[in-house]
C-alpha cells in the first residue's frame, strides 16, 4: 500500500511563482521564453491584486468598491486569456505531433 498526502491547495499566485517552469532554450527561443515569462508575470499580479481586494472586501476594509471589483475582473479576464493561450499552444503542439514527414 503506497502513502498517499492529502492534496493541499494552493493558489496560482503560488503557482506560477515556482522556478524551472520555463526554461530558457540556446537555440533562440529566449525571446519567446521572456515573452511568456513576462505575460505570466503579470497574470501573476493581477491575481495577487485581486487576492488582495477579496480579502479586502471579506474582512470589510475596502476602500472602493468599484476598484476592487475591477481589480477582481481583470484578473478573472487575465486567467481565461492565459488558459485559451495554454489551451491552442497545446491543440498545435499535438497537430504537430499527428503531422507524418
Amino acid at each position: 500500500m503506497s502513502n498517499i498526502s492529502g492534496i493541499s491547495g494552493t493558489s496560482t499566485a503560488e503557482l506560477v511563482k515556482q522556478k524551472g517552469w520555463i526554461e530558457e532554450s540556446e537555440s533562440g527561443g529566449d525571446a519567446f521564453a521572456e515573452h511568456l515569462k513576462s505575460a505570466l508575470n503579470e497574470v501573476n499580479e493581477l491575481q495577487i491584486e485581486s487576492e488582495t481586494a477579496i480579502g479586502d472586501l471579506a474582512t470589510g476594509q475596502v476602500k472602493d468598491l468599484h476598484q476592487a471589483a475591477l481589480a477582481i475582473g481583470k484578473a478573472e479576464t487575465s486567467m481565461k486569456l492565459m488558459l485559451e493561450i495554454r489551451n491552442k499552444a497545446i491543440n498545435a503542439y499535438k497537430e504537430l505531433g499527428r503531422t507524418q514527414l
